[in-house]
């Protein structure tokens, strides 16, 4: 509506290439107050409900359609004439704008909603995030708190002393990973892109989680039935992955099979991780990766994953996950081959 005295301006110019004449001067005249009138009162009229806006305007269109048919009744027309300007001027251009007006009104409270909803999830994503930090890492600086009230004993002797010290320093360096976690979770910022071989970088992931294995009765296996290497940044890559594999071995803690396997295609890698631990249902998969969720109930706050999916997202990769409960899961991850190994 702010806009009314230059779209006013641009009918009265369409107006002059009609010619000059008294109809010109009458529309002039008529296009300039109504104009300057709309944009007088636009301040009043977005403050109305949005009912009363389409009233108000189907209202003022009715007005103007039957004063103009007022004005063209004054020259004497034929009863046929006449219904079809009434029609023309009193029933068509009310019903118009009630149905424009309508739309947009409606148009903007989808926009309103949109916003509002974009908002609401954003403050539920915080206030998920919030209370996943708090939960992590209140558990280590719990204990570092508690080592740091027994060194207060007098009549502990030095080699405790240096025990507790070194158990709170690893507690609170324990902290410092969750937030650090947390950072690459929010912002996974790929430091240092190189070229990883999959077996390689597969191989030593394993010998790494090998006594978490062992401890859970878990056989391991690999598969390593094409050798090829990806991009990325090794680091990043380990801890993607370390977390993925720690979850499938500790989804069977009765003991089971975990198999790992690649397969590659003319412009593709996959990584398969096949694990015989309790599954997954469709919506425990559909809501994997997301913040302070968990697979493992209230056990877990889904940290570990939300950083691995955090991750793959930033390396270009996509991931497959085929679950069903009692029969275990299938983790398929998909990254551009960068070359293949024979």
């Amino acid at each position: 509506m702010r806009f009314s005295p230059i779209l006013g301006f641009l009918v009265i110019l369409f107006r002059a290439f009609h010619g000059i004449d008294v109809g010109f001067f009458i529309a002039v005249a008529f296009y300039t107050v109504f104009s300057f009138f709309i944009w007088y009162i636009s301040p009043w009229f977005l403050k109305l409900t949005s009912n009363i806006r389409i009233l108000f305007s189907t209202g003022i269109t009715l007005l103007i359609s039957v004063g103009i048919l007022f004005t063209i009744a004054l020259n004497k027309v034929s009863p046929d004439q006449f219904i079809d300007i009434f029609i023309a001027y009193v029933i068509v251009p009310p019903l118009g704008v009630a149905i424009i007006s309508s739309t947009i009104e409606i148009r903007e409270k989808n926009q309103q909603l949109q916003q509002q909803l974009a908002i609401e999830e954003k403050l539920a994503a915080v206030e998920q995030m919030g209370a996943a930090i708090s939960h992590e890492i209140r558990n280590p600086l719990t204990t570092a708190i508690g080592f740091i009230e027994l060194l207060d004993q007098v009549s502990l002797d030095n080699n405790k002393r240096t025990k507790y010290i070194s158990i709170i320093k690893d507690e609170l360096d324990s902290a410092e990973g969750i937030i650090q976690d947390y950072l690459t979770f929010s912002k996974p910022v790929i430091e240092s892109i190189e070229e990883l071989d999959i077996q390689k970088e597969l191989t030593h992931i394993l010998k790494l989680l090998h006594p978490l294995a062992n401890y859970h009765s878990v056989k391991v296996s690999t598969d390593f039935y094409t050798y090829g290497t990806i991009q990325g940044d090794r680091s990043k890559f380990h801890q993607c992955f370390i977390n993925i594999i720690r979850n499938s071995i500790e989804s069977m803690p009765y003991g089971g099979a975990l198999l790992i396997k690649t397969i590659a295609t003319q412009n593709k890698i996959t990584i398969s991780i096949q694990d015989t631990g309790t599954g997954l249902s469709k919506d425990q998969i559909n809501h994997l990766g997301e913040p302070h969720y968990s697979p493992k109930g209230p056990k877990g706050t889904g940290l570990s994953m939300m950083v691995a999916y955090s991750i793959l997202r930033a390396m270009k990769g996509t991931i497959e996950v085929q679950s069903e409960i009692g029969k275990g899961t299938i983790s398929l991850f998909h990254f551009k081959l960068h070359k293949t190994k024979v």
